[in-house]
């Protein structure tokens, strides 16, 4: 035992390191004493104990030893053992004087983590050492945390040991720490980055950094909105052109940090139930909401990396699409815990209680006790699937009593298309499960034979039925969310399908006729697109089309023929703006002539809309008035018109108002309103006094003048007060000048 094998001490520290480095263990302990065991260093660490420090690194095939830390570039990893008290080592304090850490590429990173993941959370956080700990001592601990992070994420060579740039990301772990990378970098700069930039990204990322800062305060219903914001977020990131480009690797590292963090909430989320035995109405909502979450961010990420980015040309995503695997997988198995409830749900709805106790149902969860099923990884998918495998040994009986009440049941309806699609519907969570499926193959043959199953969605475009008229929808936006909504019908009818029928024979002429209809629909749904845009660039290039409103153009016209006022914007602008906003909703790309047309609509509609409404008055006021009443409200028609009639703007008065110069125009609106108002309110008093005087008067012709003169005297005077009153109101509006006068006096 020269080499040292016989020492326990010897043997604890190489077995740990070899653990560390991943060595065979089949090379055997004479291979590590070689490199190790007669290191001068090691017995240095045991037998002295002055020495405090054993730092071991892999070389090659060999373990070295040193007893201190050296700078170095080497990105390899290293394994240091320390001791807690000056003592010599031996068999009996080998575990509790000797303490084992690594170090991954710097100390400052080791540090970080360190503090991070291990001595705040519980310094800070357990409720056992935060009351007993330093409130100034906790103080300096987070701000220790804060000052490495922010050390990290500068990248300075000084901190990291080796020379970085950008695209360095090992100290981005979390949303918020890339959020706050260009906090720092818009209040500092560097070499690589301008404070401008940084402030550019930063202010880009604002919308979603306090959300995710706070993302366990959220409600699961509230990420999934969040996830919708986040994808406009970064592809507002990605996309701007203000400043360079945003680096793919930064990018890259940001969609999968962001996925992780969306898991692990959905995780920490979901933990907090308990999925097995809590309300099911409660689970499926919350399951659902966290199958969605990582199902849109999948998606987003899969649309960004593999379709628009990659045809952006001022940055275009280069080489593959970047898919968030771990979250897809963390999808699939909150389906897979939400088929095993609903299953359980819909067998225990199906089976009379005494059925149900005399299968075991109550006891069906069993194989998942002690099994946590939102952890997905490697390790615990052997664990899942076994325990799945029994859970459907256990229902196996109540599987074939309820196939034989589903066979009953279809058998009486068998005869109505409707129906039996209607009940493969409904009962499509118990179908689609292996075991009755295949009991009831004869049922779905039955089905996908069902001519009303393969044309329950077809309607060709264009028939006499046609789509029905919604209401605020132009024609060509109206066909295209008809065909819209049929593609949804054949969408469910072909997800109803392969869940239910894809190992029968007919299936594959199914699925190739919904998805020739598929075609079909989508074919005529873009001809729609495409003869609305040829028609509109058509109308764009014709003057009288209504379409071709100039900035400087005159913003109304008086008719002196008819003596009617024309605002000069269109009623079919205001139809080609919710077509073009409509078109837009529903993903298509507006020609850019069309988009420049609707732009510049968009910019004079508000007071459009008030001109029309003033343009209408104008026109109707004299089917408004009193015949008899028109001289007396002539002053103030005379001054509304005027002000049409000099409709003019500039010094002089020599130009028309036109739409591009909104500050004259808001004033010009604001006169004709007033005056508007004014003849409005005149017309209002004097049909007023009108509509009094008539029940006046007829109340006159009701009284007998033999017996109620005293009556009839008082009606007349009421009427002369009445007549005086209305003299007086309009002498002094027609003649002001004497109302002053008189006031002087």
């Amino acid at each position: 035992e020269a080499n040292g094998e016989g020492d326990k001490r010897k043997r604890f520290i190489a077995a740990t390191a070899a653990n560390y480095f991943g060595l065979d263990p089949a090379v055997g302990p004479a291979a590590l004493a070689a490199g190790l065991y007669r290191r001068p260093e090691l017995a240095n660490f045991l037998d002295d104990g002055n020495e405090f420090l054993l730092v071991v690194q892999h070389s090659g095939t060999q373990l070295t030893a040193s007893n201190k830390i050296e700078a170095t570039d080497s990105r390899n990893n290293v394994l240091v053992f320390f001791k807690l008290r000056p003592d010599v080592i031996t068999e009996d304090n080998l575990h509790s004087n000797i303490l084992v850490s690594s170090m991954l590429d710097s100390p400052i990173y080791t540090l970080y983590q360190a503090v991070r993941q291990v001595f705040a959370p519980v310094l800070l956080k357990d409720e056992r050492w935060s009351k007993t700990f330093d409130p100034k001592l906790q103080k300096l601990l987070s701000e220790l945390e804060a000052g490495l992070s922010t050390a990290l994420r500068r990248s300075d060579p000084n901190y990291t040991g080796t020379k970085l740039s950008e695209d360095d990301v090992r100290a981005i772990l979390t949303p918020t720490d890339e959020f706050q990378f260009w906090i720092e970098c818009a209040r500092h700069g560097s070499k690589w980055c301008s404070k401008e930039r940084a402030s550019h990204f930063k202010d880009l990322f604002e919308d979603i950094a306090k959300d995710y800062y706070n993302l366990d305060s959220l409600s699961l219903f509230e990420v999934v909105d969040l996830v919708e914001t986040t994808k406009d977020t970064v592809d507002g990131v990605w996309r701007q052109t203000e400043h360079d480009p945003y680096p793919q690797p930064r990018m890259h590292n940001l969609l999968d940090v962001i996925g992780g963090s969306l898991g692990r909430y959905v995780q920490r989320k979901l933990a907090a139930l308990n999925l097995w035995e809590d309300a099911f109405h409660s689970v499926k909502e919350n399951l659902k909401a966290g199958m969605l979450i990582c199902e849109q961010w999948v998606s987003a990420c899969e649309y960004l990396t593999g379709q628009l980015w990659q045809r952006y040309t001022l940055h275009p995503w280069k080489n593959e699409k970047y898919f968030p695997e771990s979250l897809a997988k963390l999808g699939k198995r909150l389906d897979e815990v939400l088929t095993v409830r609903t299953l359980h749900e819909k067998l225990t709805f199906f089976l009379p209680p005494g059925e149900q106790n005399s299968l075991h149902l109550a006891q069906v969860f069993e194989p998942f006790a002690g099994l946590n099923p939102v952890h997905c990884n490697p390790y615990t998918e052997p664990l899942w699937k076994a325990a799945v495998s029994q859970y459907e040994r256990i229902i196996a009986p109540a599987e074939q009593k309820i196939a034989s009440k589903l066979k009953k049941f279809i058998s009486e309806i068998q005869d109505s298309p409707q129906q039996l699609l209607q009940t493969f519907q409904k009962y499509k969570e118990l179908i689609k499960h292996p075991n009755i499926s295949k009991e009831l193959l004869f049922e779905r043959e039955t089905l996908i034979m069902s001519t009303d199953f393969e044309t329950r969605c077809h309607g060709v475009p264009g028939d006499v039925s046609g789509p029905l008229s919604g209401k605020n929808l132009s024609e060509v936006v109206n066909n295209i969310v008809w065909v819209r909504q049929l593609e949804l019908k054949v969408d469910d009818a072909i997800k109803l399908a392969e869940a239910l029928l894809s190992d029968l024979p007919g299936f594959q002429t199914f699925h190739r006729s919904t998805d020739s209809f598929l075609e079909q629909l989508k074919v005529y749904e873009q001809e729609q697109f495409d003869d609305w845009s040829r028609n509109i660039q058509s109308e764009l290039s014709n003057p009288k089309s209504g379409l071709c409103i100039q900035a400087n153009s005159p913003v109304m016209e008086l008719d002196h023929i008819f003596g009617t006022l024309n605002i000069l914007y269109s009623d079919r602008l205001v139809t080609l703006l919710r077509e073009v906003r409509q078109l837009s909703a529903l993903g298509f790309a507006i020609p850019a002539k069309i988009q420049h047309v609707a732009n510049t609509a968009q910019k004079f509609c508000k007071q459009a809309v008030i001109l029309k409404q003033v343009a209408h008055f104008y026109n109707s006021i004299d089917q408004q008035m009193i015949e008899s009443q028109k001289p007396m409200m002539l002053q103030s028609a005379l001054a509304f018109e005027q002000i049409i009639k000099h409709s003019k703007s500039g010094p002089g008065g020599k130009a028309h108002i036109t739409w591009d110069n909104p500050r004259e125009l808001e004033v010009y609106i604001q006169k004709l309103q007033a005056a508007a108002e004014r003849l409005s309110t005149e017309n209002r008093k004097l049909r007023k006094w009108h509509t009094n005087f008539i029940e006046k008067v007829i109340s006159l012709m009701n009284i007998d003048l033999l017996r109620q003169q005293q009556r009839w005297k008082g009606g007349l005077q009421e009427l002369r007060t009445g007549f005086c009153s209305i003299f007086t109101v309009f002498f002094f509006h027609f003649f002001p000048s004497f109302q002053d006068n008189m006031n002087n006096k």
